[in-house]
C-alpha cells in the first residue's frame, strides 16, 4: 500500500504554498483540498457503493457554489477562475473534485516546465495555477474518473479512496505517495484515523497571533465564524442537519447566508474582533493536539510554518521522508522559492492593547504546541 500522509492544521498557515510545493514532487499525489472541497459527507462511516461515492465526488458543494454565487469565491477556488469549463455555481454546480482538486493536479502537469518561482499569496498563487490550466482538461479527467468510480463495489470508505488514488496516480503521475492537504482540517482527524487507520499525519501549524490576523482578513474564515454562530443558535453541528424550522429561527443577518445567493457585506462587513479569531485558533490546536495523542512517531510529527521560512531545504526534506519520498535537491530549490515570509509579524502591528488581547486568547494553543512567545511576538519552541 502506498504511504498517506495528510496535512492537517488550522488554516492560514502556508498550507497552500504547501500544496504547491508537494505538486512539484515527481513522485507525489498532491491532493490540494479535497476534503475540504468534498464537505461534510465526505467520510462516511458505513460502506458506500460506487454509485454513492461517485455522488460524493461529483456533487456540487453548496456553501462553496453559494460563496462563489455571490461574489466572495475563497482566493483558493480554481475551477471558477478558468475560461470556459462546463461546469458553473449559477448554472450546474461545479462538482466538488473538480473545484480545487483536479485544477491543482492539471496546474501541476503544466508547471513541470514552469520555473516562475510561485508566489504564496492566495489569490495570485490560484490565479497563475488556473493560467496554467486548460479546463477542457479538467472536465475530461472527471470524465474519466466516472465509469470507473461508479463501477466500484459497495466497500468502506477508505478502499473507495484508495481506488481513487490510483486511478489519480494513473493520469497524473506521483503515485509513490499520497499527500492530501486541506485547510481548517483539525477537526477532521478523528475520522481520517477511523476511515484510514495506517495514514500518516502533519499538523502544518503557525503563530497564533499571526495566524489568527490572517483569519480575520480571510473571506472563508469569516463565513467559518458565521456558520459556527449559526450552528451555536441551533444546536447542530453541520449543514446538512438543517431544517427549514431552525432556519426561521435565526436572525437574517445570519439566515441570508444559508441562501442561493447573499449580501456580500454579510460577511465582508460583519463585526469580527480579531481576538475572537484568536480564540477560534487555539480551540482549534488544542483539540487537534488531543485527536492527534496516540500516534507513534513514524505517524506523527509537527510543521511550523516559521521553520519552513527559515530552513525552507532542512523542513522540506524532513517532510518528504516522512510522506515516505526522496527529497530531491531540484525539488528542494524550486520549493524553497515558493515561500515568502513577507508575512511573517503581521500581529506585531496591532495596536499594542489589542496585542496583548490576542495573545492571551491564543495563550491556550501556544501551550498545546510546547510553544512560548519570543520578544519578537513569533512562537519559538521552549
Amino acid at each position: 500500500m502506498r504511504p498517506l500522509t495528510f496535512v492537517v492544521g488550522t488554516g492560514r498557515s502556508g498550507s497552500t504554498a504547501l500544496s504547491r510545493i508537494l505538486n512539484l514532487h515527481p513522485d507525489v499525489l498532491s491532493l490540494n483540498e479535497m476534503f475540504a472541497s468534498l464537505g461534510e459527507s465526505a467520510l462516511p462511516g458505513e460502506p458506500v457503493s460506487g454509485e454513492e461515492f461517485w455522488q460524493v465526488l461529483a456533487g456540487p458543494n453548496r456553501f462553496f457554489d453559494g460563496l462563489t454565487r455571490s461574489g466572495v469565491p475563497l482566493p483558493e477556488f480554481l475551477y471558477n477562475r478558468l475560461d470556459g469549463g462546463r461546469y458553473s455555481a449559477d448554472t450546474t454546480g461545479i462538482p466538488a473534485l473538480c473545484l480545487m482538486v483536479l485544477p491543482h493536479l492539471v496546474a501541476g502537469n503544466a508547471r513541470e516546465t514552469d520555473t516562475d518561482g510561485g508566489n504564496t499569496e492566495d489569490a495570485e498563487a490560484a490565479g497563475a495555477d488556473a493560467a496554467r490550466v486548460d479546463p477542457a482538461e479538467v472536465d475530461a479527467a472527471l470524465d474519466a474518473l466516472e465509469p470507473a468510480v461508479r463501477g466500484l463495489p459497495r466497500r468502506p470508505a477508505g478502499q473507495q479512496y484508495e481506488a481513487l488514488f490510483g486511478l489519480l496516480s494513473a493520469r497524473f503521475g506521483g503515485g509513490h505517495a499520497v499527500v492530501e492537504r486541506s485547510g481548517y482540517s483539525l477537526q477532521a482527524v478523528p475520522k481520517l484515523r477511523r476511515v484510514f487507520p495506517h495514514a500518516r499525519f502533519v499538523h502544518l501549524f503557525r503563530d497564533g497571533p499571526d495566524c489568527a490576523v490572517s483569519m480575520s482578513r480571510h473571506i472563508g474564515y469569516r463565513s467559518i465564524a458565521v456558520l459556527r454562530e449559526i450552528f451555536r443558535r441551533t444546536g447542530v453541528s453541520a449543514l446538512t442537519e438543517l431544517t427549514p424550522d431552525l432556519v426561521s429561527t435565526l436572525p437574517h443577518d445570519l439566515s441570508e447566508v444559508l441562501g442561493e445567493r447573499f449580501d456580500p457585506a454579510l460577511l465582508l462587513e460583519r463585526p469580527m474582533p480579531v481576538t475572537d479569531f484568536g480564540a477560534l485558533w487555539s480551540e482549534l490546536v488544542t483539540e487537534g493536539e488531543k485527536s492527534l495523542d496516540g500516534l507513534p512517531p513514524d505517524r506523527r510529527a509537527g510543521l511550523s510554518y516559521e521553520g519552513l521560512l527559515d530552513t525552507p531545504r532542512e523542513e522540506l526534506a524532513r517532510l518528504a521522508v516522512f510522506a515516505g519520498v526522496e527529497p530531491y535537491p531540484v525539488w528542494l530549490e524550486r520549493g524553497a522559492a515558493l515561500l515568502d515570509g513577507a508575512r511573517r509579524g503581521a500581529a506585531l502591528r496591532l495596536p499594542r492593547a489589542e496585542l496583548a488581547e490576542l495573545r492571551e486568547r491564543c495563550a491556550p494553543g501556544m501551550r498545546a504546541l510546547g510553544l512560548e512567545p519570543a520578544a519578537d511576538g513569533t512562537g519559538v519552541r521552549p
